[in-house]
């Protein structure tokens, strides 16, 4: 599982000329998931996002996690961060899941990421598996990660 993490103050996905998901200050998170990903891949991903010490404190120092600051997270479904363009013009896919692993995958990673939340009032916005979207942001700072388990 692959996962690039933005801190941004807002972030929205739209399919079809609608909005989907939509935050203010949180996490955008593009998700990747891999042919040899499991439920325990969700799971440390799931704890590694929202303990991710990424928010400024009133030092400047990055000391506070999503639930501190009282963000949201937004994650968008993209099989294309398992492209491989090593070899070649045209980037290869072989190492993504297909769907029949991924969206399972990915429907638990957000069911559990939405449990987390709600006990911890962290709002869960998504985008939608297998559509073509149109992801706006405001990278804060800008901060951006790369996660994989």
């Amino acid at each position: 599982m692959r996962a690039v993490v933005q801190r941004v103050t807002q972030a929205s996905v739209t399919v079809n000329n609608s909005i989907v998901g939509t935050i203010g200050l949180g996490l955008l998170v593009l998700l990747g998931i891999g042919k040899c990903d499991t439920s325990t891949s969700a799971d440390y991903m799931i704890d590694k996002l929202l303990g991710l010490r990424i928010f400024e404190d009133h030092d400047s120092k990055m000391n506070f996690n999503v639930r501190e600051v009282g963000g949201a997270v937004l994650v968008v479904p993209q099989f294309t961060l398992y492209g491989d363009a090593g070899k070649g013009r045209r980037p290869s896919f072989i190492a993504a899941a297909p769907p029949e692993i991924a969206i399972p995958l990915y429907e638990r990673f957000v069911a559990l990421l939405r449990e987390h939340g709600a006990r911890s009032n962290i709002a869960v916005e998504t985008g939608e598996f297998g559509a073509m979207m149109d992801v706006e942001l405001v990278n804060d700072g800008p901060v951006t990660l790369i996660l994989e388990k």
